[in-house]
């Protein structure tokens, strides 16, 4: 538990399910105020309000596009009338899908880029220019993924969207180090999310996957939250500019697990 989180005031985007609703949630545990965001899909949001307060937290919930500077203006402007102010900025939604790059769709490169990279971009100009107005020394937390380093064929418009994830974020961090806000990514490995359900349900696709992680495992959200809640924390305010890959070991080059190669 990090006793410093108590009273902080946080914004988590795409909230609603996954990583986002998992950050969430191990926020309000520590008693921080968190702003629930979510798009279309608010199902469970009254039980994860109602769970938070019940820890100690507090929060509320904005429906509002990530990827559109409208809503997440207005996501700023929530938390500043309900909460009085901004400590934490977590731009977590996002989206994937798989083809063929050569036969990728216009529109599903632009419509990945706007929520994963662009959205991302808008959520921490917002955070930042209102810690800056208010003399915050705040952090901004960028949900990133091992293919910011691992390149993933048939999904280049993820593997793109996170490769700029990895410099703005090292980019906003040397920016605005002197100012006292802090600006870091997290990269997770294979995570038991809604999102891969399908294909983790499956044991050949499953056991695929752990064949790649060097710990033998898929990790869970709530091990994802963990790392979230500590980089929002005072234990980590010597920290900025990094991704913390949280993966088993996946960017270890796991082929070679054993002498190989």
């Amino acid at each position: 538990m990090y006793p410093d989180l108590e009273g902080k005031t946080a914004i988590v985007t795409g909230a609603a399910t996954g990583l986002g609703k998992a950050i969430a949630m191990r926020l309000g545990r520590e008693k921080a105020n968190v702003v629930i965001n979510y798009h279309s899909n608010r199902e469970g949001v009254d039980e994860m309000i109602e769970e938070i307060e019940q820890a100690g937290g507090k929060a509320i919930e904005v429906q509002a596009s990530a990827a559109e500077e409208e809503g997440v203006k207005k996501l700023i402007q929530a938390a500043h009338d309900t909460f009085g102010s901004l400590d934490i900025m977590i731009n977590n939604a996002g989206k994937e899908n798989e083809v063929e790059s050569h036969k990728m769709p216009l529109e599903d490169w632009n419509s990945v880029i706007q929520l994963n990279l662009t959205g991302y971009f808008l959520g921490s100009r917002e955070a930042i220019s209102y810690m800056l107005e208010h003399n915050i020394k705040g952090t901004v937390i960028n949900m990133s993924s091992v293919h910011e380093i691992i390149p993933w064929p048939h999904f280049v418009h993820y593997a793109a969207s996170k490769g700029g994830v990895k410099m703005m974020t090292e980019t906003l961090a040397l920016e605005y180090a002197p100012k006292g806000i802090r600006v870091n990514s997290i990269g997770p490995g294979a995570i038991n999310t809604p999102i891969n359900q399908e294909k983790f349900e499956d044991p050949e696709q499953k056991k695929q996957v752990e064949s790649m992680i060097p710990m033998g495992y898929v990790g869970e959200p709530e091990e994802i939250a963990a790392v979230a809640a500590w980089l929002a924390s005072s234990e980590s305010s010597y920290v900025t500019g990094i991704t913390l890959f949280a993966d088993g070991g996946m960017t270890k080059y796991p082929a070679f697990q054993g002498g190989k190669g």
